[in-house]
């Protein structure tokens, strides 16, 4: 059987290598403490819940979901922008409903990019945005995150030839895995430097809400409220503890939605409608489970990160996210698979190696803090005893 030549380049996982390491962890008898996946441990709040569980037993919500059905949900979202950062949204032209933001990450690249044309990401950054320009057909061009930048792209750096031949620019701040946040600032640049060379700014934005320490993270539609060359994906998963649910939206530039969505329409329809009224509970109701999430998550990084420097593993104090990006101590400096696999299977504690995340994250290892702190204590003394050993 023949397959077509884009599928080589996505033999290479870092969740799915991690996931067959966990698997040999479990069947050798490890207890798992699992910190390599940031699927969020805490309950979809309970009126989100209500809200789709009242749909179930309502017929008219059984059957496919079209985009002119998904109105109060873009109602909603719209009006959940525009009360956030001061932005005003046409939810007709402006929104567009997606089966979690790595949807729209993933299919965007397909209306945007012909064969040989680049994208310029975030290296380290996520694998699906690598991976919606490799089915695209696309080349990406690695924008190196450096610490002593603070993990930010520096625009000065892109080679002239690099830049006539790119289409796209991809963003995500707060940032996964480094857990780097921008200023409105950079975000201005961002958009100047795409205006002036006809690239479509893409801003990944899972993690809007959490941003430790009293700060906001901002939006990059704050820097360009005209809408004039960005689009915004966001999700319910991290906010909302919906990972399950599949559901987010994105948001800005009309045109770039109106390609989307052709795309969308021949690759799937929308969520079964009762998920979508559970998003609109969550947008639209309380919201002191976002901030308990918070709290939770920055509770979890003074514990982990105390822990780490009680044991002589010094990291940085992240001030969003939920992820640990720690350096790696000698001898594993240049080998982040090596030290994951090991780790997990002498102690049973999962992580997600740098380099799974780009060249640029090699000596870098990834902990997601989906544990409870006592539980976090456990993995940093397992740690410490393999280290030591």
């Amino acid at each position: 059987m023949r397959l077509a030549q884009r599928v080589e380049s996505l033999q290479k996982n870092v969740f799915a290598d991690m996931d067959e390491a966990k698997s040999k962890a479990l069947a050798a008898g490890r207890d798992l403490i699992d910190l390599s996946l940031g699927s969020s441990d805490l309950p979809t709040p309970p009126h989100v819940l209500e809200a789709i569980a009242r749909s179930l037993p309502d017929p008219s919500t059984h059957g496919y979901l079209l985009f002119h059905g998904t109105r109060a949900f873009r109602d909603a979202a719209a009006q959940w922008y525009t009360q956030r950062f001061g932005v005003a949204v046409d939810p007709e032209t402006e929104v567009l409903p997606l089966i979690g933001s790595q949807e729209g990450t993933a299919h965007l690249p397909l209306a945007l990019l012909n064969p040989g044309d680049v994208a310029l990401l975030l290296d380290p950054g996520y694998p699906s945005h690598i991976g919606g320009v490799a089915l695209a057909g696309g080349e990406m061009y690695p924008m190196a995150l450096r610490a002593e930048n603070g993990f930010l792209p520096v625009f000065s750096e892109m080679p002239a030839a690099v830049i006539e031949r790119s289409r796209m620019m991809v963003l995500s701040y707060p940032h996964n895995p480094t857990s780097a946040t921008a200023s409105l600032d950079f975000f201005r640049e961002a958009v100047a430097f795409c205006e002036a060379h006809d690239l479509a700014l893409v801003h990944d934005f899972p993690y809007a809400d959490l941003v430790f320490d009293g700060s906001r993270a901002p939006s990059v539609l704050q820097a360009d409220p005209q809408k004039r060359v960005s689009i915004e994906f966001f999700t319910l998963s991290k906010s909302y503890n919906m990972g399950g649910f599949r559901v987010g939206y994105a948001i800005g530039n009309r045109e770039l939605i109106r390609v989307l969505r052709q795309i969308k329409a021949v690759v799937d329809f929308n969520q079964y409608r009762g998920i979508l009224n559970g998003a609109i509970a969550a947008l639209t109701g309380p919201q002191e489970t976002v901030q308990q999430a918070v709290d939770t998550f920055r509770d979890r990084r003074d514990a982990f990160v105390s822990a780490l420097n009680a044991i002589g593993w010094s990291v940085p104090t992240p001030s969003a996210t939920m992820y640990i990006w720690a350096k790696l101590p000698e001898p594993w400096d240049q080998d982040s698979i090596g030290f994951c696999r090991e780790l997990v299977q002498a102690t049973g504690v999962a992580a997600s190696p740098g380099v799974g995340f780009g060249a640029a994250g090699e000596g870098y290892v990834r902990f997601a803090l989906v544990h409870s702190p006592a539980r976090l204590q456990v993995a940093v003394e397992r740690m410490a005893a393999f280290l030591k050993g």
